[in-house]
């Protein structure tokens, strides 16, 4: 199972108590709603001085081709993790290191079109602020954060809810002094300005319940041990 199953899974049990403890349709399950103040997660961990920086999804690069200005520019990596270079194509740039990345190009501009090119890569800006929409969303997955966000435009950015979801319950787990913890809300509720419309930050986890994934949590928690669920919640 990959890493990213593995969280899947893991976030996916985390809903089979709300699920089994509240019908379809409505709000339950242990997780707290009407939180006033859920707080802030905790500060990112810089890297030691001697990890290299891999390149992301979404980071924007400079990358210099000396005395070719036409082949040097900025470019964005793509969703999938790559970037198209002139002559060079698309090429992989994701969980490569700068300098990696530039021995990549040097070769392939070396191979069909100059004779010992000289190519530096540096990161203009790293999208390391992002969050995790999934559940029942019509587009699933990791987005960068667009300046400050709250959950409704969160789940905007997913495309919307699918019809099978259950809209009373949406859940943001967010890693704050040290522990994983989770608060719900209720999208209509928030809609009707019954409830605040939540701040999300930077590796936000934020799963919409749904009818859709019985069978999936049944399947899930039959094979994830208790305690490998985050507590507190």
């Amino acid at each position: 199972m990959t890493s990213l199953h593995r969280l899947r899974a893991m976030i996916i049990a985390l809903l089979v108590p709300m699920t089994l403890a509240g019908c379809v349709g409505g709000r339950g399950g242990p997780v707290p709603y009407e939180v006033k103040d859920f707080g802030r997660p905790d500060a990112p961990v810089a890297a030691a001085p001697d990890v290299e920086y891999r390149i992301g999804s979404l980071d924007q690069l400079t990358v210099t081709v000396y005395r070719v200005p036409d082949l040097s520019g900025d470019f964005q990596v793509d969703a999938v993790g790559k970037i198209s270079m002139p002559l060079v194509g698309d090429i992989t740039a994701v969980g490569k290191t700068a300098d990696e990345l530039a021995a990549e190009i040097k070769k392939k501009l070396g191979d069909k079109y100059m004779n010992d090119p000289q190519v530096q890569v540096a990161v203009k800006s790293a999208s390391s602020a992002k969050i995790t929409v999934d559940g029942s969303v019509t587009s699933p997955g990791v987005y960068p954060m667009q300046g400050k966000m709250s959950l409704i435009q969160a789940i905007a950015m997913a495309k919307g809810t699918t019809d099978d979801a259950n809209p009373h319950r949406v859940v943001i787990f967010r890693q704050i002094n040290g522990q994983r913890q989770a608060a719900a809300f209720d999208l209509k509720s928030i809609r009707r300005g019954e409830m605040a419309d939540a701040e999300v930050f930077g590796d936000d986890i934020i799963v919409v319940d749904g009818s859709a994934s019985k069978s999936t949590f049944k399947n899930i928690v039959q094979t994830v041990p208790l305690l490998a669920l985050f507590r507190p919640f």
